[in-house]
């Protein structure tokens, strides 16, 4: 991704982005029930570094795989690059947790660009203050090995009926969190662009008394010649 399509999309929403994908056949990118911890820190822009979850089995799992550096949660918040966002496929079960305050924080000093998991966070009200952004589905208190067992780093996942690959360009707003494929991304950061200037362009003459109706769509000429006009005026 170039720093003017991660500059483009740290502008637009992921409503806007959502239709542009739908009109190239994307129907599905929009990670469910996924909610941000602290909306006000504003678009989160990363691509893709993937953490894959799988039911814990017990005799494996025991507080004592922590003692291993190469544990693939472990390894995961050590390696996530600066400028990525690390998606957790958390299997959508939110009763135990996907990770916690010292592990987002981690990744927080580290320059990740932020983290989303379909489970959910334990220390939530700290994660809360931090300045990464991180979205889950609900808090949850107990520790991941309770529930979930981590099995491999960067690899496609699932996160929210969402397929996501390695590499794909993750936004994030107040909204929620889509995921855009690596290979359109440039193209739809762009599109975006010119979809929020004209829906700026609507909303202020709706705010104004206008009337929808051959404004949104611009099927009348004269709201083709006024977006022109408040184009030139807005320098958009």
């Amino acid at each position: 991704m170039t720093a003017s399509t991660r500059d483009k999309l740290k502008g637009v929403s992921t409503a806007t982005l959502c239709t542009a994908l739908f009109k190239r056949g994307l129907r599905n990118q929009f990670i469910q029930d996924v909610h941000p911890l602290n909306p006000a820190l504003g678009n989160m822009v990363g691509e893709a570094f993937t953490l894959r979850y799988i039911p814990a089995r017990e005799d494996l799992n025991p507080l004592s795989v922590f003692l291993d550096r190469s544990h693939p949660q472990r390894k995961a918040v050590e390696e996530c690059p600066p400028g990525a966002v690390m998606v957790i496929d958390s299997r959508k079960d939110a009763r135990a947790a996907s990770a916690g305050g010292i592990l987002v924080s981690r990744l927080m000093k580290r320059g990740v660009a932020g983290v989303v998991t379909d489970g959910g966070f334990r220390d939530s009200p700290e994660i809360a203050t931090l300045s990464i952004p991180a979205y889950h589905h609900r808090p949850a208190a107990p520790t991941n090995l309770t529930l979930h067992q981590a099995l491999d780093i960067n690899v496609p996942i699932g996160c929210g009926d969402v397929a996501v690959w390695p590499g794909d360009v993750v936004v994030g707003d107040g909204e929620g969190v889509v995921v855009i494929p690596a290979d359109i991304a440039d193209a739809i950061a762009d599109e975006a662009v010119e979809m929020t200037a004209f829906e700026d362009f609507v909303t202020e003459k709706v705010l104004e008394g206008r009337s929808i109706l051959g404004l949104y769509p611009p099927t009348d000429e004269q709201s083709k010649i006024d977006f022109a006009a408040w184009r030139k005026i807005k320098g958009r």
